[in-house]
This record gives structure tokens, sequence and C-alpha cells, in this order.
């Protein structure tokens, strides 16, 4: 079962993963009611189940509300087409109306389960942003892994090495290393078999933070 952004983020959150504050909206009246809270200063994003999102303009950074509704507006009053939907493309019910963030560098967090090694592997890059899979066939010394004992669970050390392995300041290390537990406790405790942060920023203010993320939960854990 797929979740959207906003369910992940929210999934996240609860396990102490920082994200922006944002809304999800299904009118206009709501897309302006949320965009005021953030001065007209935010990113409009649709809600489906399809990534390439951002280049099938359904990620727009506006700066005052009336932009916030004009694109909203425009959002909602038809289907959205991707590189990963069917060619007719899939309806916008639902946007996520979040607060523009002054992001400095962007990294890659996934934490999946391995088929071919039976564990659970966490996986990260410093190419955030970008499709992982054109990552990892054109640079795979890009993408760092950690394979995880299940009978220990994801340790301190794992989490430094991927920390150490993306260049990351050393003022870094203890935000990331509590934000990948959190992670990785929200994975184990739902059931997960993807959680995908990409990207992870890094902002000006010195934090780090979930900016986009995915979850999907085995189907066999509907309960």
């Amino acid at each position: 079962m797929k979740l959207h952004e906003y369910q992940a983020k929210t999934l996240l959150s609860k396990y102490g993963v920082p994200v922006p504050r944002g809304e999800v909206a299904s009118s206009l009246s709501e897309v302006c009611r949320i965009a005021k809270n953030f001065e007209g200063n935010c990113v409009v994003k649709v809600q489906v189940h399809a990534g390439g999102r951002g280049k099938s303009g359904g990620v727009k950074l506006v700066e005052d509300v009336d932009s916030a509704v004009a694109v909203a507006e425009k959002m909602l009053s038809g289907n959205i087409v991707t590189s990963q939907t069917a060619p007719e493309g899939v309806p916008v019910n639902e946007l996520l109306i979040e607060e523009a963030l002054d992001v400095t560098k962007e990294l890659y967090l996934s934490i999946l389960v391995d088929g071919g090694l039976g564990r659970v592997v966490v996986m990260a890059s410093e190419a955030g942003g970008m499709d992982i899979e054109k990552v990892a066939e054109d640079s795979p010394d890009k993408i760092l892994k950690e394979v995880i004992d299940p009978n220990i669970g994801l340790m301190t050390y794992q989490a430094r090495n991927l920390s150490i392995g993306l260049g990351l300041d050393r003022e870094f290390h203890g935000q990331f290393i509590k934000l990948l537990s959190g992670a990785f406790n929200a994975f184990i405790q739902t059931d997960c078999s993807l959680i995908e942060i990409n990207p992870l920023a890094i902002t000006a203010q010195g934090q780090l933070l979930a900016i986009d993320a995915k979850a999907s939960i085995d189907d066999d854990a509907l309960f």
C-alpha cells in the first residue's frame, strides 16, 4: 500500500523525523487559508501515487497567496501526466501546501527490503533530488549502503558511517543519526517495505529536513 507524500511525512514526524510545516488542501479556499499562514511564500505539490511530479508541473514554488491559488486551480482542474503514469495521467484531488525553504544541499536516503539479500538495507547518496536508478547506473560509487542485521537492528556506527560517507560536516552527524534512527523505527514498527526521503535537505539555517518522502506499507500489515 503506497502512501501519499503528506501521509508519509505524517508517519515520519511521529517518529521524530523533521519535516517542513504544511497542510493538505482539496479546495481553493483551503489553499488560500494555508498559503496565508506562510505569507504566500510556499510550495504547492500535487498528491498522487507517481514519481516525476516536479518535471511535470506538479510542484510549484510561489511567492504570494494569489499565485498559490492560481497554481492550485490549474492543478486541481485536470490530470497530471508523469513518466510513471499512463498517457492519460491521473486525477489530482489533493494538494500539499508547504513552507518554502532555503535549501543549500540535497541528499538521498532510503530504507528498503532487499529480496536478494533477505535483509533491510539503508541506502544514501549525495545525489539527492535525482532519479536514484539513473545515479546507480551512471555513478554506482555514489550509492552508499548499510545492510541491517535483523537480530540487532540499525547500529549507531552504521548511521555514522553513512553520515561520514555523505560528506556531512561534523555538526550534522548527530542530526543525521537521530533522523535515520527515527526513519528506521518508523520502517520497522509500521511494517514498511520502503521509506524514501528524496531529497533530504540541508537548509541555510543548519537543519536536516525530509522535504519529500514516500512510503509503502506491506499489504499484509494493513491492520
